[in-house]
């Protein structure tokens, strides 16, 4: 008898991991607050897993020179947060929506290898990517909790060696990057992350409702 087996690719893996977390409608009570959405573009090279990210225009009125993901505010004429997320993703780097398998909402996105990214000057000064392994090494992270909130603010320096240039990634983005890096890989950093690993939801969804009790 023949054995046959079969190894999932590191995408595939990575795509029903990240189902397991996707939230649905759970924050559909939310109607009545604006919205924005951003694309967290993943992608593998040389067997490694990694994060597109972007470094926003001085020339933008909010966070200029910040490293973040492309994403912005919704428009009316998108139908939901997905929407949202690839028109902005396309407006910022030229990523064409049919280039993106969607996972999971807060938007993440395999992309191609290939994807060579066109930079809008008016929103995006630079683009680079990130191991997302990178995002649970204790020896390049730093983090400090937040007085009177149930978050901490991460924060991690990373030297491109292909371009020689230093980012400081930090703030929602780097909370996002570090989710997303624990959820896919399924590993627990030896930090403290602020979240329960097994199951981020309820605390997400906590610091949602004690923020909204402020307005």
């Amino acid at each position: 008898m023949t054995l046959l087996v079969f190894r999932m690719s590191i995408a595939e893996t990575t795509k029903a991991m990240l189902k397991k977390y996707e939230i649905g409608s759970k924050f559909s009570y939310l109607s009545s607050l604006p919205k924005a959405s951003v694309l967290i573009p993943l992608f593998v090279r040389n067997g490694e897993l990694r994060v597109l990210m972007t470094v926003r225009s001085q020339e933008v009125s909010v966070l200029g020179g910040e490293v973040c993901f492309p994403g912005g505010k919704y428009d009316p004429m998108d139908h939901n947060e997905i929407d949202t997320a690839l028109r902005e993703a396309g407006e910022e780097i030229g990523l064409p929506p049919d280039q993106t398998g969607i996972v999971v909402t807060p938007v993440v996105a395999f992309i191609k290898e290939s994807f060579q990214a066109q930079p809008n000057p008016e929103e995006v000064s630079d683009i680079f990517s990130v191991p997302l392994d990178y995002f649970i090494n204790p020896a390049l992270h730093t983090s400090h909790a937040m007085p009177g909130q149930p978050v901490r603010n991460h924060f991690f320096t990373y030297q491109d060696n292909e371009s020689g240039k230093s980012y400081l990634i930090w703030g929602l983005t780097a909370t996002l990057a570090l989710l997303v890096a624990v959820l896919a890989l399924e590993k627990k950093p030896s930090f403290p992350v602020g979240f329960n690993i097994e199951d981020p939801l309820p605390h997400f969804q906590r610091s949602l409702d004690q923020w909204r009790s402020r307005l």
